[in-house]
């Protein structure tokens, strides 16, 4: 989820992380009738496994995108100038749209496949972490989902300053293992080799 977020941002021309970049802009989107224009794949979602892949996803924004001049000329006034060449002419509108549907595309598919599993394993508790899971929505939607639906399991998610990226859960359990291993008298080095 966390590499289509950030592949996704890139597509749109965003910051990197991509999920903070797309979970602003979608913030920002103003909904009427909770309705949007694009409309993306929800990867998966059907499979009678627990299994997801955004790789789906992340074509799908880009061939949206990729069509997006000719209807760019068609809609000059909401896109831009005609000076603006055609594959800049994205309006603001069009950016905010396409991060909410992306967003919710990765939450629909996330939250579908935890509760499919949790529902059949009957779980006492759903667990989660990493970066993406600082995401605001997705810890709305995932909340009141596992209330509704799924009481009896308990919703254990960090705080979003404790949601960190993956190489930082990495690196502390380096730490935590290394401590361990001075404690049994093994000698671990390590050396950097990072060359830049």
């Amino acid at each position: 989820a966390g590499e289509c977020f950030d592949k996704t941002a890139r597509i749109l021309g965003l910051g990197y992380p991509g999920g903070p970049a797309i979970a602003e802009q979608a913030a920002k989107l103003l909904m009427i009738n909770n309705q949007l224009s694009i409309k993306l794949p929800r990867p998966m979602i059907y499979q009678k496994n627990y299994d997801f892949s955004f790789s789906g996803l992340k074509t799908a924004v880009l061939y949206n995108l990729k069509n997006l001049p000719r209807f760019a000329q068609q809609n000059l006034a909401a896109f831009g100038s005609k000076n603006q060449p055609k594959k800049i002419r994205k309006s603001k509108k069009y950016i905010q749209e396409m991060c909410r549907e992306i967003q919710q595309a990765i939450i629909d598919v996330l939250l579908s496949k935890t509760l499919k599993a949790a529902k059949k394993y009957k779980t006492k508790a759903i667990i989660l972490g990493g970066g993406v899971t600082a995401n605001k929505e997705l810890r709305k939607q995932f909340k009141e989902k596992i209330k509704k639906e799924i009481p009896y399991s308990k919703f254990c998610i960090p705080e979003a300053k404790y949601c960190t990226d993956n190489a930082v859960m990495v690196g502390i359990t380096a730490f935590y293992h290394h401590k361990e291993n001075k404690k049994t008298n093994k000698d671990i080095k390590a050396e950097a080799n990072l060359k830049i």
